[in-house]
């Protein structure tokens, strides 16, 4: 099976196939570069070479041209090590090796007393190499904007000289090594010059790693002291820098070739690559999703950032919010109109003066109850049956404290006191039996938002804060918020600001409570958008796409089991880039962390994400939501008995991994055959060590050596692409539709931090009209509702997990009896689902007002339904 080669976009592999004569620079900059050691022949292996532990001062050589963009640099040579070095001309190096033996003689007196005589004894062995020294000069264009931008103006001339000495790493490639064995080796930072054994061959290839954080323009490389004389290597392209924040692998643009730079790619403009086998199926094309997701964002967005000129432009009242579903927006004349009201019929409307309407349909949440957003126990009762049911936690320590460095952000205790808590939950529980006792969960935002608070209140229009949100496990097996922690960290010579606040009894404890709730909800419609949704399932997905179409052949029986699980991934990961995700997109629009949302999402990435820790048991109890107990359904005993995206997850589990184990064991009866199964060693491998490699060395990553541990494998796999993502996606509309109840940005600040008297007297005089400054504006809200009508619609192709089978599971007896368990088991489910959403007693799914929990019933109708779970993520 043919498999595209990948490349990683820190590092530019240089092959070299024809050799030039150094020519001038022109106006462009010469610099000398650290090194790492060459990938020699196997025989120099073992050789050892001077290292430095520290890195010399860049001395800089004059150029004629005073006014070029860039200087002449040359690296400084230094070293320290165990062993000498001794250079005995141009071309050779002796080095002498000291090895130092230690022997200990013991002598027990009577008096117990034990002495210990050290000998030592020294050998000097010399061993002769033969070397010759090469010197390496890298040509690069220094961009103003680029690389010099972040520097201030009051850096010294001597810190930038030193930046571009430390800035680029090289390494020598031999031609006569197999390519399949190249590799960097442990960094070594020789200064000036490489040390080549004089055997090492014509030069293959130079490999280049820009550590800078901006890119550079590589113009060529000269190699001088080879044999053959100086040898120019011409690149002519960008360098992209190491990366700065770690990411799941992805796939390649494939973007079409520079007319400039035949070696580069042209920036995109329009639509992501995607490789052919991922795109979206002719029939795909022409379905409800696909066509609707791409008329929304391409054409109805659009149209709707024209309707709404002013983007500052808030509802001046909730009379305001309401007309989205009644009268709606008038829009500018559409594109293709025709297919957009066929496409899009639940939003755009003909209306009899022959132009178009954008009119909201009320979600089921706001059907069943105007006010649900308005009620606590709603508010509560969302972090367990809502939206993003992922984030809520056991409290198992106290006081809180932040582990931010407080020189930073100011102290880290928690303004949340011991006697503020007793006060709410006064004749039930002391705070030390509480927390004993499981009942305080926590919703914390405070460590992960408060680094960028600075930084996001520098853009004009959105605020933000880092949050502590308190809740207690009522007798009823609901909860209850106690409290809600707002910090700001030290910013304009301002001091660290903190405040907490409780439900009220008073008009204007109550108004300051309902702004509080905005900005936590705003939070964490942030945490869900960019981490439990778009990094735990779209993006940690990508990587098991990739190594399963590059290691596994199609007829392997686990790349038959994962493909329907990666259809269309890619494409629709492809269509978030180009709109939702891209820079200057929706999300940076429109959502609290702004233009640094995907950084965000990559310390989440850093700081959060395991595989071993997505699978869904393994999250419950990482969370301190369940702890481990055989005795208890499913192995687990949940912290919260009523706790709907639990207990249906769990149902949902265990039939996967069911099925999961009959698929397995039927071809892997033993060890042997996963050990010896070289396509699926090489898939684990790529998945862990490419795939993820900014975690490949991380211990928590499970071994592949038994049927067992494949199957728990493939089940979170799994898990993460159809019921991990079902429970965070689908339910989008119901939850968000009304955007008051999850508004995804907070525009103003809490009236109480640093208030000035006009402020003030506009919160006592009319709250109202605060809160509704603080949400979204008209253009952020509209745009983000129409956009999660879409995410939440099952296309009349829909394909659920469990309802059809696969061509290739039907070709075996065994698999496909198997297969029709698992089927009979998600009917179960369903049924199960209905059930539970029908006893009063399960206060957290059912109630006045209350929408069922069904974001996990397997099978789902066309539409906006809140329920069904298909086999991947395609929308």
């Amino acid at each position: 099976m043919l498999k595209p080669r990948l490349f990683h976009r820190s590092h530019y592999l240089f092959l070299q196939y024809k050799p030039f004569i150094h020519g001038s620079s022109g106006s462009s900059s010469s610099l000398s570069v650290w090194s790492i050691n060459p990938s020699f022949p196997n025989k120099h292996k073992n050789l050892q070479f001077g290292s430095t532990n520290h890195r010399n001062k860049v001395k800089a050589v004059s150029s004629s041209d005073s006014t070029s963009s860039s200087s002449d640099i040359s690296v400084g040579t230094g070293s320290s090590s165990s062993s000498s070095t001794i250079t005995s001309g141009p071309t050779s190096t002796t080095t002498i090796t000291t090895t130092t033996e230690v022997t200990e003689v013991v002598t027990e007196k009577e008096d117990i007393v034990i002495e210990k005589e050290v000998q030592v004894v020294t050998k000097k062995e010399v061993v002769t190499e033969k070397f010759i020294s090469v010197k390496a000069t890298i040509t690069v264009t220094l961009t103003v904007g680029g690389f010099l931008t972040n520097m201030g103006l009051t850096r010294g001339l001597d810190d930038v000289r030193d930046m571009l000495g430390q800035t680029l790493f090289m390494d020598l490639l031999s031609a006569h090594v197999d390519p399949a064995e190249w590799s960097e080796g442990e960094r070594d930072y020789i200064r000036d010059r490489f040390k080549v054994p004089l055997d090492f061959g014509e030069v293959g290839a130079v490999l280049i790693e820009n550590e800078h954080h901006k890119e550079m323009y590589l113009k060529d490389i000269v190699l001088d002291g080879l044999p053959n004389g100086p040898l120019l290597l011409t690149c002519n392209s960008w360098l992209h820098s190491n990366k700065e924040f770690p990411y799941p692998r992805r796939c390649r643009t494939g973007r079409p070739m520079s007319e400039a730079d035949k070696l580069s790619e042209k920036r995109s403009r329009s639509t992501v690559y995607v490789p052919r086998d991922e795109a979206f199926s002719e029939i795909k094309q022409m379905t409800f999703s696909a066509k609707t997701a791409y008329a929304v964002l391409h054409a109805v967005v659009p149209a709707l950032e024209t309707a709404i000129r002013d983007t500052d432009l808030g509802f001046p009242l909730f009379a305001s919010i309401d007309s989205l579903y009644n009268e709606g927006i008038s829009l500018p004349p559409l594109k293709d109109q025709g297919i957009i009201q066929t496409l899009v019929p639940r939003l755009v409307n003909s209306i009899a003066s022959g132009g178009d309407v954008l009119r909201f349909v009320p979600p089921e949440t706001m059907n069943r109850d105007k006010f649900f957003w308005f009620r606590d126990e709603e508010f509560a009762r969302q972090t367990l049956a809502g939206l993003n049911p992922y984030s809520i936690k056991l409290v198992t320590e106290w006081p809180l404290r932040s582990e931010l460095d407080p020189d930073v952000y100011g102290p880290p205790e928690s303004a949340i006191t011991s006697e503020m808590i007793e006060q709410e939950i006064k004749g039930f529980l002391t705070i030390e039996e509480a927390i004993r006792e499981k009942k305080l969960f926590i919703l914390d935002y405070h460590d992960l938002f408060l680094p960028y608070v600075g930084k996001v209140r520098e853009i004009e229009g959105t605020t933000l804060y880092g949050s502590r949100t308190l809740f207690f496990l009522t007798p009823e097996g609901t909860l209850r918020p106690l409290a809600i922690e707002l910090t700001r960290p030290p910013l304009d010579g301002k001091p660290q600001w903190k405040q907490v606040f409780q439900p009220s009894w008073n008009a204007t404890g109550v108004w300051l409570w309902r702004i509080a709730k905005a900005h936590v909800l705003a939070h964490d419609s942030g945490y869900h958008q960019l981490v439990t949704h778009w990094l735990r399932t779209h993006c940690a997905t990508e990587p098991y796409v990739i190594a399963t179409n590059r290691q596994l052949s199609a007829m392997h029986p686990i790349y038959r089991l994962l493909h329907p699980h990666f259809r269309y991934t890619i494409e629709i990961n492809a269509l978030a880039r180009e709109a939702l995700i891209n820079a200057g997109g929706i999300i940076e629009n429109s959502f609290s962390p702004g233009k640094y949302s995907m950084e965000l999402c990559s310390i989440a990435y850093a700081k959060e994400w395991r595989f071993d820790q997505e699978a869904l048991p393994a999250d419950l109890i990482r969370r301190g939501m369940a702890v481990e107990d055989p005795t208890a359904p499913h192995g687990l005993r949940l912290s919260i008995q009523d706790y709907p995206f639990a207990n249906d997850g769990l149902l949902l589990w265990d039939a996967i991994k069911q099925w999961v184990t009959d698929y397995v064991t039927h071809y892997y009866k033993d060890c042997t055959f996963i050990q010896t199964d070289q396509e699926l060693q090489a898939w684990w491998t790529e998945i862990r060590t490419v795939g993820h490699g900014d975690k490949k060395d991380e211990p928590w990553w499970p071994d592949l050596n038994t049927p067992q541990d494949l199957i728990n494998i493939i089940t979170t796999i799994v898990w993460v692409t159809s019921g991990h993502h079902a429970a965070v996606n689908f339910g989008q509309y119901t939850y968000a539709g009304y955007f008051p109840n999850r508004p995804t940005i907070a525009r103003t600040n809490m009236p109480t931090e640093d208030p000035d008297e006009e402020v003030w007297k506009k919160f006592m005089e009319k709250p109202e009209c605060v809160l509704l400054q603080c949400f979204p504006s008209q253009i952020q809200a509209t745009r983000i509702m129409a956009v999660l009508d879409i995410l939440s619609n099952h296309s009349p192709d829909e394909e659920y997990m469990g309802e059809k089978m696969e061509e290739a599971w039907a070709e075996d007896e065994v698999i496909r009896a198997a297969f029709e368990r698992f089927k009979g088991r998600l009917m179960m489910l369903d049924g199960t689902i209905d059930d539970r959403n029908a006893n009063y007693e399960l206060k957290n799914r059912n109630g006045a007002g209350v929408v069922p929990y069904m974001l996990l019933k397997p099978f789902s109708e066309p539409g906006v339904t809140g329920k069904g779970v298909p086999y991947s993520i395609s929308i």
